[in-house]
């Protein structure tokens, strides 16, 4: 009679430790994102705290998003616009977005001149030739890009930012810039309708419930792991 001992699992054990690189890997990966998601907050409540500054000055900083501004727009009162799709304190319409190039300034703005409920159907005047300077106030965002499920825009009506596409609707030449105003002062202050605002920031950090589940699944295929290895060891051995 002679003993075979059981061979140590080579393959089993290569497929364990990838798999456990892959999980540990994302859970460090939603770490970082929660401490990057934690200093966008932080940033925006900070900037939230400031006075406005003139536009040109806000663009100098490190990350002007989010800070308040102020800057002239001349016929933004009459500008041309496009129409997003929105929704404001549960009321469905739409957000008016026109151009701007302020003065001083190679690259043209998109600026959000606010929410119009649905059931108003009347709309600001246009008039291209409309040369009136506007000072607004309003809050600097980057514009995020449209997912790949977001509708394309019709009849000048747009379903997600797409503030290239918008350029485009709008007739804009040369650059544009990557952040957007949006006014919380009114373009129109003889128009109530039109409702100045800049939407709130809508951070949602749930990375640390994602970082401990992968951290909590690699624990799983560690535990599982053990288990198996030692079951296959500790078989009695094999008589022949």
């Amino acid at each position: 009679m002679t003993a075979v001992r059981p061979r140590f699992p080579i393959v089993l054990t290569i497929l364990a430790v990838a798999l456990l690189g892959v999980l540990l890997a994302l859970g460090v990966w939603q770490v970082q994102r929660m401490q990057w998601k934690e200093g966008l907050m932080d940033g925006a409540e900070a900037a939230a705290g400031l006075p406005p500054l003139p536009l040109a000055e806000a663009l100098k900083v490190d990350n002007p998003e989010f800070r308040r501004v102020i800057l002239t727009c001349r016929g933004l009162g009459a500008a041309p616009y496009v129409e997003l799709q929105s929704i404001e304190n549960s009321d469905a319409g739409v957000r008016l977005v026109s151009a701007c190039r302020p003065e001083g300034m190679e690259e043209t703005l998109l600026v959000d001149r606010g929410f119009v409920p649905a059931d108003i159907s009347a709309r600001p005047t246009v008039n291209a030739d409309d040369t009136m300077p506007v000072v607004i106030t309003g809050v600097l965002r980057r514009a995020p890009a449209p997912s790949a499920l977001t509708p394309p825009p019709a009849q000048g009506r747009f379903y997600g930012r797409d503030a290239e596409a918008m350029a485009r609707a709008l007739k804009v030449e040369g650059p544009i810039s990557p952040f957007t105003v949006f006014a919380t002062t009114s373009t129109n202050p003889d128009w109530a309708a039109l409702r100045p605002s800049a939407p709130p920031a809508a951070f949602t950090n749930n990375h640390l419930g994602y970082a401990l589940t992968w951290f909590g699944l690699a624990a799983a295929l560690i535990a599982f792991y053990v288990v198996l290895l030692r079951r296959r060891m500790t078989r009695k051995d094999i008589e022949s």
